[in-house]
């Protein structure tokens, strides 16, 4: 008999489907709406502004995928969904996920063309500008962008916070902070510890706002700067979270190299992002996010975990280890 099936070849040929669904939702604040109380059709058409052809479909669909339950002709959040897809809750992630609608989901669009000629996909196409320096000029599209970089991080965030030895050491850095929710998860959970946010300039009214928000004032600063022409901020543990992967080769090891040099003897370097599998073949989220850094940028790529321990060598660490975080995130760690 033959076992074969097209099954999965055209789940993930049409995931596109589900995905702009799901995208669609978060745009129409869908979530956000059925997280005030369950709601029937006409009531979620009227208050979303939904044309009836497409209304009942779309809510069913979401109902299909797991994002919505529907009880008594009402609909009402999965638990999931309510958790991490309300605006109005701290554990809202869909800031990456809005970012991934309004600008990834056409960029990837050009894939095939990337793959063959190498080049970013994005704004910066045909020779345009960066995108990332209009993007710091603008400050609510730098707000979105820094609050879609705490979505796609919360998780790990949380988890560095907890299961790093931090009870061995007094301060820390976050470099390249975005909005600084690393430096803040860390904070939460380790009262003893003090620490710094480390981005370009512009960055910092919007990590000041979320550090206060979290009554951290006191605990963790701003510091303004640029990791390419500056030094980095010394302390006795350096974080880089979903950061090497946005540069190149070179680039990634003279920031390990910076960090050594902001160490003390036994400071500890942690970088994280979806560290890919040493055999390449398992960690498709990882991958998948090394082909959206060939969209995003000039030359940045995901890497193993054996890279980045090389890496971390050669710019003179003694002690290198990978400890898996959440999901598709691993970090690396370096001891001085």
């Amino acid at each position: 008999m033959n076992s074969t099936s097209p099954d999965k070849i055209l789940q993930v040929g049409l995931g596109f489907w589900a995905s702009k669904t799901l995208l669609s939702a978060i745009e129409m604040e869908v979530f956000t709406e059925l997280a005030k109380q369950p709601e029937d059709l006409k009531t979620v058409q009227g208050r979303l502004g939904l044309h009836e052809r497409g209304a009942r479909d779309f809510l069913d669909a979401l109902v299909a995928l797991g994002f919505l339950q529907r009880v008594n002709g009402k609909y009402q959040n999965a638990p999931d969904t309510d958790r991490f897809l309300d605006k109005h809750k701290a554990s809202y992630i869909g800031g990456i996920l809005e970012m991934a609608n309004h600008r990834l989901y056409p960029f990837w669009g050009g894939l095939t063309e990337g793959l063959r000629t190498g080049e970013p996909q994005n704004e910066s196409k045909g020779g345009n500008p960066n995108p990332f320096a209009a993007l710091y000029a603008d400050p609510a599209r730098l707000k979105e962008f820094l609050r879609a970089m705490s979505g796609i991080s919360r998780g790990a965030n949380m988890t560095i916070a907890r299961q790093f030895p931090w009870k061995n050491y007094q301060t820390y850095v976050d470099v390249g902070t975005a909005q600084g929710d690393l430096a803040v998860q860390i904070a939460l959970a380790n009262p003893h510890l003090k620490g710094i946010g480390f981005d370009l300039p512009e960055v910092g009214p919007v990590f000041e706002d979320y550090v206060a928000q979290n009554q951290l004032t006191s605990h963790v600063v701003f510091q303004g700067g640029s990791f390419f022409t500056d030094a980095l901020p010394k302390a006795d543990v350096v974080l880089m979270g979903h950061i090497l992967h946005d540069w190149n080769l070179e680039q990634k090891k003279m920031l390990l190299a910076k960090a050594y040099a902001a160490l003390p003897p036994g400071g500890a370097v942690v970088a994280y992002d979806a560290i890919i599998d040493d055999d390449r073949s398992k960690n498709a989220f990882g991958l998948l996010m090394s082909l959206n850094m060939l969209i995003e940028s000039g030359g940045g790529f995901d890497y193993t975990g054996a890279d980045c321990r090389g890496w971390m060598k050669e710019a003179g660490f003694r002690e290198t280890r990978v400890e898996h975080l959440v999901g598709p995130d691993s970090m690396v760690i370096g001891i001085k």
